[in-house]
């Protein structure tokens, strides 16, 4: 995963750019980065950690230009080192070129042998460097031929924003994996993951960018162009599963609403009889309130986070992982002890922090634990920007939902239906990605991807 954030023809464009990071930082909390043009002079900051750490006010106040683009980074290809950050910046004879990304583009090592062989030095392990390549290498004059021609030689997810000097570019590749939407302030246009980063600074919503549509905007204003043939839609199911923030609105669609309707299709179809529902904070709290409404069970909050620390499964390694599954969440045992506890988690991907927590509610003196997760076993990696980089990883691909329920120490496991999960959606179910369910991929997958996936971009 990642964030990204643009803006253009607004005063304050660093200081709201670092505010729609903040309201990202969800989706990434391995570095930040800003870039900024302003009359031909470009600045640029950037950092690994949090976007709170990374940027103070000097450094921001330092970042003038009335053009911006931000970045908060999650590795799933690219080494999580610092010269992976993005915004990735060159300076060439067509301008200043930035990009951020998020998405994984799946021909990276068939785009970057080639590249290489013709005399072109890579300065990162990112799969976003090579679209300033490509656009640096384009023969083409006009700005629009030259992004154009670049993105049509990608294969995979990217929603990127670019800055070609004082132009700001949103692009969605045509399946649209990834959300990209555009807002308005002050009358300056707006680039962002999600909305919730336009609601923080108080800016309009507009629209979506749409799958396959790149959008320039510059002094003149904003235009739209759709150059690609239509391919079938497969837009990312565990964005609203896990990723995005619940008073988000991605693909059109409320993600706090999508949640909660998963929750009440798994009490429809895996109905429990205990004391009690209780999420697992954060992300499986709206399937929860929505199974224990189905259901007519108490919901209780047995589980209290600690909010000053991250998000574990965005973690690039598994010690960090495990480290803050400890720290994360601390039970009310006057709530859980001898009760029988219904917990609702939104996936389980590596199984690990599931039976930590399990073990958790336990040694708190819960009586029974039983599990119902708002999504179908996970069984296959994702080459699109999530991390499920190899089967090996996934704690479905090789065992059953018994032995699964035996690791993780429950008393009953059960997972929503593909068929269920996909009704529950706001959107018709033939528009989303369910690789990660199913082994059934949108695009084509290079045998020679998984050397590239198992490096930790976005």
């Amino acid at each position: 995963m990642c964030g990204i954030f643009g803006i253009h023809g607004h005063k304050d464009a660093s200081r709201l750019t670092y505010l729609g990071l903040y309201a990202l930082q969800h989706r990434g909390e391995e570095s930040a980065g800003i870039v900024a043009y302003n009359h031909g002079k470009i600045k640029n900051h950037c950092g690994m950690g949090l976007v709170g750490d990374v940027f103070d006010e000097k450094t921001i106040k330092s970042l003038h230009g009335n053009v911006a683009i931000g970045h908060v980074r999650y590795s799933t290809t690219g080494s999580s080192i610092s010269k992976n950050i993005q915004p990735f910046l060159v300076a060439h004879r067509k301008g200043h070129i930035a990009i951020a990304h998020n998405g994984n583009l799946v021909n990276t090592m068939q785009l970057r042998r080639g590249m290489e062989e013709r005399g072109s030095i890579f300065q990162t392990t990112m799969d976003s460097e090579i679209i300033v390549h490509l656009i640096t290498k384009s023969d083409k004059h006009d700005k629009e031929q030259v992004v154009i021609e670049a993105l049509s030689q990608l294969e995979g997810a990217y929603s990127i924003v670019l800055m070609l000097d004082d132009t700001l570019i949103g692009a969605r590749d045509p399946h649209g994996f990834r959300p990209l939407c555009i807002g308005k302030i002050d009358g300056a246009y707006i680039l962002a993951s999600e909305t919730c980063a336009l609601d923080l600074i108080q800016a309009e919503y507009v629209r979506e960018v749409e799958p396959g549509e790149i959008v320039f905007i510059n002094s003149k204003g904003i235009h739209s162009i759709k150059p690609f043939l239509p391919r079938k839609h497969a837009l990312c199911i565990f964005e609203y599963i896990y990723f995005a923030r619940p008073d988000s609105n991605i693909f059109g669609k409320n993600v706090y609403l999508t949640r909660r309707q998963l929750g009440t299709q798994l009490a429809k179809e895996y109905p429990a009889n205990c004391d009690l529902v209780m999420p697992i904070p954060d992300s499986g709290i709206y399937a929860a309130l929505g199974f224990a409404k189905e259901s007519r069970i108490p919901y209780e909050i047995g589980l209290i986070r600690n909010h000053y620390v991250g998000r574990t499964f965005i973690q690039p390694s598994q010690f960090i992982r495990d480290f803050k599954v400890k720290v994360k969440l601390n039970p009310i045992k006057d709530v859980i002890k001898g009760k029988r506890i219904l917990i609702v988690e939104d996936s389980i991907v590596r199984g690990t922090t599931s039976k930590a927590r399990v073990k958790t509610l336990r040694e708190a003196g819960a009586k029974e634990v039983h599990m119902r997760v708002s999504c179908p076993p996970i069984i296959s990696p994702c080459f699109y920007g999530i991390d499920f980089p190899t089967k090996k990883e996934l704690i479905a691909n090789n065992r059953t939902v018994e032995n699964i329920r035996d690791f993780i120490g429950l008393d009953s496991l059960k997972y929503l239906s593909l068929e269920g999960m996909l009704n529950a959606m706001l959107l018709p179910k033939d528009e989303f990605c369910t690789a990660c369910f199913t082994g059934d991929y949108s695009t084509k997958i290079y045998k020679k991807i998984s050397k590239s996936m198992l490096e930790k971009n976005c």
